[in-house]
């Protein structure tokens, strides 16, 4: 079992109970030494090393006259311009002198095993070259109708959260208070890369302040490591990568500390939360289980922190993640929607769906592959092109008056069920990807007919928007071919459709999937804008009662309106895909070859 407590330092003073030499002390001290991460001894080293030259250049010059000194102070300056390594400047991590790594043998006092000694033969990574050395990178801001239609929801989205909500997580708009899930401020971190794309340099560096002087982790409350992971961590570092600025990495190191407890399980299957003060990490309170996409869905975040830090404790822990689940028996590639951190195994006669719990596990084996410039996890990206060929021999139907392809579910792994969620329609997007990357034919024709399918969730609403559940003629039940449950008909101004047409338009250059975007955005803006912000709905099958939620998800900032802004460029590589890839909250990250 890993014993991770890695964020604190506690200096022992001696007590009645120790001897005059100070052992226990020393022990202590040692010990505490031995659980800092790679990251936070590279701080330690630089600070020491830069006293140390200091010292040795104000000695040096103790003996000269008055003029030489102030001549000599000018050129300390000079050379410590040179020497130091200037984060501000370069954004870099690897540049900070490092400690041998045969450091910890070299102790005269057995340590205790730090986490990186007990994984079982992690992968040591080099920390790769990221696109932040150069610089950061630069947006010029909308610049066609209607991106700055886009900016101006967004605008009208943040301005009232920052009245209503500012440090929460999410804005409550008709009330106009706000929810806090985690208390974390979900929607300032969710949005900091889209104000950064966006070039809202006002909006962002005020959002900057935030998280450097408000954002807190000695947050004592549960929080669910997936959501925080794809959010939190996952803009931060988007964040550093974009704007260079190295603040956003050192608030990312020090939440990736407090979320390692979640695989201190027997089985390497993370627990689903942990208390980030606490560092308790437990399975959820309504189950044993976790959801197979909440375990499966850390590990971009995870990688990147690892090759962003130089320190390869947090990709090591999520890639033993990725060995288990590969290793696990599966049905032609299909995954149940549950499994046990403490057992390692799926749960048996459990849903196989391509929505909800289950979704982004086939997003990130095939985004993984592609993080690394493909040159590493090849069982991962075997294993999505396996699991396609098993959605489109397992769960693939279509409806039989107007043929409408789409994806249902395996209920109890074997009774088919005409449903699908919208969290599906993020498939069409990552089969085109896949496709330009070498994926089959079959991929490309599921991703233009599942695209197709989606789409019409919307147009056959009065409202012209999704619900969040759609239903299909199997045999005849219906007569229509595409139906909606009272109960489903909500829609949370979700982003997965507008991911895909944003890859079509992407990777194909077809202004179409645009001017399919520009309709969807307007029927947010008919029916989901309020005077305070943007409101989830009940009801999209009645224009007249659609039942505004009272409730604004931060992916609407950091999704929904990113992928619109992106999607209506005319710059189709505003962010380029062949240098980034999106996790799931649509925080890009760096592709790295090495």
């Amino acid at each position: 079992m890993l014993k991770l407590n890695r964020d604190h330092i506690s200096l022992l003073l001696p007590t009645s109970g120790q001897d005059s030499t100070g052992t226990s002390s020393r022990k202590s001290l040692r010990r505490t030494w031995n659980q800092l991460s790679r990251f936070q001894r590279n701080i330690i080293f630089t600070v020491i090393l830069a006293f140390f030259i200091m010292s040795f250049v104000l000695y040096s010059g103790l003996g000269d006259g008055h003029t030489e000194k102030t001549g000599h102070a000018g050129n300390r300056r000079e050379q410590r311009e040179v020497e130091r390594p200037v984060r501000e400047e370069v954004g870099a991590i690897e540049v900070i002198l490092r400690p041998p790594d045969d450091a910890d043998e070299a102790s005269e006092i057995e340590p205790e095993r730090t986490h990186r000694a007990e994984m079982d033969n992690p992968p040591t990574m080099a920390p790769a070259k990221a696109p932040t050395e150069e610089g950061p990178k630069v947006f010029s801001g909308p610049r066609n109708e209607r991106q700055i239609a886009v900016v101006k929801a967004f605008q009208h989205a943040w301005s009232n959260y920052r009245t209503f909500a500012w440090g929460h997580d999410n804005l409550k708009p008709i009330s106009q208070t706000h929810h806090d899930w985690f208390g974390l401020g979900l929607t300032i971190v969710d949005a900091l890369d889209t104000m950064y794309i966006m070039n809202l340099r006002q909006e962002f560096d005020e959002a900057r302040q935030w998280v450097d002087t408000g954002l807190s982790f000695e947050v004592n409350r549960d929080v669910n490591l997936f959501e925080v992971t794809i959010r939190v961590l996952g803009g931060l570092l988007s964040a550093y990568h974009l704007s260079g600025d190295q603040m956003f990495l050192v608030k990312a190191a020090d939440l990736g500390n407090r979320l390692l407890p979640c695989f201190e399980s027997q089985s390497g299957i993370p627990y689903s939360d942990v208390n980030l003060a606490t560092l308790r990490a437990h399975s959820p309170k309504w189950s044993p289980d976790s959801s197979t996409s909440e375990v499966t869905t850390i590990q971009l975040e995870f990688r990147d922190l690892s090759r962003s830090t130089g320190d390869d404790i947090y990709e090591a822990v999520a890639h033993k993640v990725n060995e288990k689940i590969h290793s696990l028996e599966k049905r032609h590639g299909l995954v149940p929607i549950f499994i046990n951190a403490n057992t390692g195994m799926f749960r048996t006669f459990s849903t196989i769906s391509l929505g909800a719990r289950a979704d982004s596990y086939y997003e990130y084996l095939l985004k993984q592959w592609l993080q690394t410039g493909k040159k590493d996890d090849d069982f991962l990206v075997d294993d999505y092109r396996v699991a396609i060929e098993g959605v489109i021999g397992e769960l693939v139907r279509e409806t039989p008056n107007e043929h409408h392809v789409y994806i249902g579910e395996l209920i109890n792994g074997k009774e088919f069920k005409p449903k699908m969620d919208h969290l599906t329609c993020y498939l069409p997007g990552t089969l085109l990807l896949g496709y330009k990357h070498g994926m089959p034919e079959s991929h490309l024709k599921l991703a233009k007919d599942l695209l197709e399918t989606c789409f019409q969730t919307y147009m056959k609403q009065p409202t012209q928007l999704a619900p969040e559940i759609t239903y299909f003629n199997l045999h005849g039940e219906s007569e229509k071919d595409i139906y909606v449950k009272s109960n489903d008909a909500h829609n949370l101004l979700r982003p997965e459709f507008i991911e895909s047409l944003y890859y079509f338009y992407v990777i194909t250059g077809n202004k179409t999937y645009q001017d399919m975007g520009w309709t969807i955005f307007n029927a947010f803006e008919r029916h989901t804008r309020v005077k305070n912000g943007y409101t989830s709905i009940g009801n999209v099958k009645n224009v007249l009662n659609t039942r505004p939620r009272d409730m604004m998800e931060s992916f609407f900032l950091g999704e929904t309106l990113k992928y619109f802004y992106l999607l209506f460029s005319d710059d189709r590589k505003e962010i380029d895909i062949d240098q980034y890839v999106f996790n799931s909250e649509a925080h890009p990250l760096p592709i790295r070859s090495h």
